[in-house]
């Protein structure tokens, strides 16, 4: 075991394990199925326990009234029948998390049966790269069947955030409300929203430093509530642009507030060429002004960035990064309109220490777009096994290093995922070329059994996140991300940041990340694809999933196990890729 992943094979069975940021990815192999193979059973023994408990499946071998979508079935009778599965402990605790993934099968008898067993221990700590960078990510679970089951056991809405993003700040007592019942607010944020709020909580407590803050959509009012308490110990940079900067916008509504509390000069209105889109708050000493800590990320200070769309957030403590952060803000508050022609838009920034991974960042608008964007395409190009990615408006950007890199990566021999918003629906981009949309709503009306109907989310996009994991399975893993949009139009106008992080534990984070998207959005396209093949189907009848038995029992032509096996397909690259045999070359 190291600090990234642990892997184990025995007798033609594999099992490797994936550090995530409070989850755990696992990926299992069997080198030659048998014919009673059913799946695998999966239980985790968390720090302290004694025992092991089983992770649950939504699905059984039948469709009796017990499967109601609900996680009503332990592994150990309902085994999962795919080849990688993310566990996302309920109550995340530092500290070693054991695995034990059992082969199940099913004899002719129709009874289960244990088969071969393997047993790994993992660190799944809360702190990415300890004293330097702590990585976190929403769930963007709220159009999910794990929210609908927050609902039932709750007794809650849709109504968890306001239906107009102006009247955000209003919210706070609806808010309070809601979370009396259960605080579904911080379970939706996650990670993201531990490191803002503990952030913020930090600096509010510390008379020492002071905050300099920048925000595009801006409604959240605990975070309000916050940037208020630090008084005249916070300046602020919020954007004007069009939709932000009327009357009776949230952003003018915490302008007009936080002027009251930190002083008319210290809160700027601005939108550099065409956007203010950075999300970032920067720690600074009192006594000198030096910079100590910086948080960024694609994550808007709002009710939709914080609770509904997938999007991700870090906080690095390095004073060397900071001071590139407030460096920037610092001449963006002073001189927003000339900052495409200052050095610190015109060159990549690089921080490199004994003993920390490599940080590079670059801050826009400036003057040519290549400047960021082309060592992004070049990675891509350049990636000798995997690509995982995941960007809001992709689909609206036609040219550049990063569309063309990602065009080409569809003719070549690298294993990919990747997903990209679109106003009205979701666009995946496949493994194999293919372009699968996506509507959030679809599984509304149309989830098949047992799944239940899914709230779509409200209005607006879901996807948010800004990233791009090179090969994160090898020592030279590396990540970008970052506030931008990875578009030649967003780098020549909007006033952004652009982060290359070179370290594996923090690229096996985002891999992870971009998986648990795209599965969550491949479901649906899947169903929706399904459903426009069923010519025979009743109108409104829906399609029943459920378990298969081995052929022998149920009398299928192919075991459940055979896609998965077909040479050199997508789902057999992903096996392959997913168990991570050190000895074949694996993740």
């Amino acid at each position: 075991m190291n600090d990234v992943s642990a892997f184990n094979e025995v007798g033609g069975f594999r099992l490797k394990l994936w550090r995530g940021e409070s989850t755990c990815l696992l990926g299992f192999d069997v080198d030659e199925p048998e014919p009673d193979f059913v799946g695998f059973a999966i239980e985790f023994r968390a720090p302290g326990d004694k025992d092991f408990q089983p992770l649950c499946n939504r699905l059984s071998f039948d469709s009796s009234k017990t499967v109601n979508g609900f996680r009503n079935f332990p592994t150990t009778a309902a085994p999962l029948q795919t080849y990688r599965w993310v566990h996302f402990p309920w109550d995340p605790k530092p500290g070693i998390y054991t695995y034990r993934v059992t082969k199940m099968h099913m004899p002719a008898d129709d009874k289960l049966k244990k088969g071969l067993s393997i047993e790994l221990p993992i660190e799944l700590g809360p702190v990415t790269i300890d004293g330097f960078l702590d990585v976190g990510f929403t769930r963007n679970f709220a159009s999910s069947q794990a929210f609908e089951d927050k609902k039932k056991q709750y007794g809650f809405g849709d109504d968890i955030i306001p239906t107009d993003a102006n009247v955000g700040l209003e919210f706070a007592a609806q808010k309070a409300e809601i979370i009396k019942k259960f605080d579904i607010y911080s379970w939706l944020s996650f990670e993201a929203g531990r490191l803002l709020f503990d952030f913020l909580d930090w600096a509010v407590a510390d008379h020492s430093v002071r905050i300099d803050a920048m925000a595009y959509d801006f409604n959240e009012p605990d975070v309000a509530g916050r940037l208020e308490a630090l008084g005249d110990r916070l300046r602020i940079i919020i954007d004007d642009s069009k939709g932000h900067g009327g009357n009776g916008t949230s952003e003018t509504k915490a302008e007009t507030r936080l002027k009251a509390s930190a002083g008319e000069n210290h809160v700027h209105r601005g939108h550099f060429n065409n956007l203010q889109h950075n999300k970032v708050l920067i720690a600074r000493r009192i006594s000198d002004g030096t910079a100590v800590r910086v948080l960024g990320g694609s994550t808007n200070f709002s009710f939709r960035g914080l609770y509904i769309q997938a999007n991700n957030m870090y906080v690095f403590n390095d004073g060397d990064i900071a001071q590139l952060f407030a460096d920037m803000f610092d001449e963006a508050f002073t001189n927003m309109a000339g900052f495409s022609a200052d050095r610190i838009a015109a060159v990549w920034h690089t921080v490199k220490k004994t003993g920390q991974p490599t940080v590079k960042v670059c801050f826009s608008p400036h003057k040519s777009s290549d400047l960021s964007l082309a060592p992004v395409g070049g990675a891509i190009e350049q990636a000798t096994s995997s690509v995982f990615y995941s960007f809001a408006f992709m689909n609206q950007t036609k040219s550049g290093p990063v569309r063309k890199a990602l065009d080409n990566l569809m003719t070549r021999p690298v294993f990919s995922y990747g997903v990209v918003n679109e106003s009205t629906g979701m666009k995946i981009q496949k493994p194999d070329g293919e372009i699968g949309l996506v509507d959030f709503a679809y599984l509304s009306e149309h989830a098949p059994e047992p799944f239940k109907s899914e709230w779509s989310g409200g209005k607006g996009i879901n996807i948010h996140n800004k990233f791009a994991v090179i090969d994160f399975d090898q020592p030279g893993a590396k990540v970008y991300t970052g506030s931008s949009n990875f578009a030649p139009s967003g780098e020549l106008g909007n006033g952004d940041h652009l982060i290359s992080i070179e370290d594996q534990r923090v690229a096996v984070a985002y891999a992870i990340d971009a998986l648990c998207m795209f599965d969550h959005l491949n479901f649906r396209d899947r169903m929706k694809v399904a459903e426009t093949q069923k010519q025979s189907k009743a109108k409104g009848q829906k399609d029943t999933l459920q378990l298969q038995k081995p052929t022998a029992i149920s009398g299928a032509t192919d075991p459940w196990y055979a896609k998965f096996y077909v040479a050199d397909s997508q789902r057999e690259r992903d096996r392959i890729t997913s168990r991570g045999g050190e000895a074949t070359g694996g993740w």
